[in-house]
């Protein structure tokens, strides 16, 4: 099997440009996954994220955890186990309206540093829209601006750790799902494994790699593009070992931006709208009830409200 795409912002800058933006292509169209390095986010920060992210589950979440692990593994055989995951969580949110003040339990260093971190992330989420505009032969700032809606993109953070499991063959770390939104954007441990996707039948593990950020593609990618970029079956394999973590951010569209197959993908490869029409919110909430479900039924179910929604979509550009 190919090896897991592995992409150098630096080689953007010069000679290997054509050969990087071909492999970025590949990597959306053939994989939904890659692994980026040399993307602008400086290692030392990282390193603060990751130390406090550690440091604040220790002192603030790793207990609640344990107290819910040992009530999961009491119930034994009535446990519905392939209904749970093994994992620890909290959110917050940067866009449109940042909640990071009123989060409980945070300290303040943390609460900066995750700030600036998030800003550093929705830069590198708004310049790698634009090289996949670039790769699809579409204006640039078009993928922004199908996700602005009136209020701007929305844009959060799941901030997670993935505990020791003493029965791996029991939990699922993360059931398998993809991803309702646009982009994510993945700080993973570069110690503890359990990532993977689903690649031409097989679960497919995702590097664990120092200062990386592992980017995947969303639903709204996929209906935007019309089927040419597409989102991948994923999920975290529980370990027996070591305490995973992963700070994964969703840069996605406005609660009311209509989203549909872009005019000029459709125009260029002489198809008609595979995908439906819809307002991201509404998709939200179907969501909600079947993350952990294939993904067609729900592009199904939306084309079923297309014609409630305006044909006069929210400017992109």
């Amino acid at each position: 099997m190919e090896s897991f795409p592995v992409i150098s912002m630096a080689k953007l800058d010069g000679e290997e440009r054509g050969a990087t933006m071909q492999a970025l292509d590949d990597a959306c169209e053939n994989w939904g996954f890659f692994e980026l390095l040399d993307h602008g986010i400086s290692p030392e920060l990282m390193d603060k994220v990751e130390r406090l992210t550690k440091g604040h589950y220790k002192k603030s979440m790793e207990q609640r955890f344990e107290e819910f692990a040992s009530q999961a593994l009491s119930k034994g055989e009535e446990l519905d186990a392939g209904n749970m995951d093994w994992e620890s969580t909290f959110y917050l949110r940067h866009l449109p309206v940042s909640n990071i003040s009123e989060v409980p339990d945070l300290h303040e260093d943390y609460r900066k540093v995750m700030k600036e971190f998030a800003t550093e992330l929705e830069k590198l989420a708004e310049r790698l829209l634009d090289l996949l505009c670039e790769n699809l032969g579409i204006e640039k700032g078009y993928l922004k601006g199908a996700f602005r809606g009136s209020k701007g993109p929305t844009f959060g953070t799941k901030v997670s750790n993935y505990p020791p499991c003493p029965r791996p063959e029991l939990f699922k770390g993360l059931r398998a799902h993809t991803d309702a939104g646009g982009i994510i954007l993945l700080f993973q441990d570069d110690r503890v494994s359990g990532l993977q996707l689903l690649k031409d039948g097989q679960w497919v593990d995702v590097p664990p790699m120092r200062h990386s950020i592992v980017v995947n593609i969303g639903d709204q990618l996929e209906v935007i593009t019309n089927g040419k970029y597409k989102s991948v079956l994923h999920r975290v394999v529980a370990q027996a070992d070591g305490n995973r973590m992963s700070i994964a951010s969703f840069y996605n569209p406005g609660s009311d931006a209509v989203i549909y197959p872009a005019a000029a993908l459709l125009e260029a490869e002489k198809e008609g709208e595979v995908y439906p029409r819809f307002v991201f919110e509404d998709y939200m909430k179907l969501y909600a009830g079947q993350k952990f479900q294939a993904k067609e039924p729900r592009f199904e179910a939306m084309k079923s409200t297309m014609e409630t929604v305006s044909a006069h979509a929210v400017p992109t550009a």
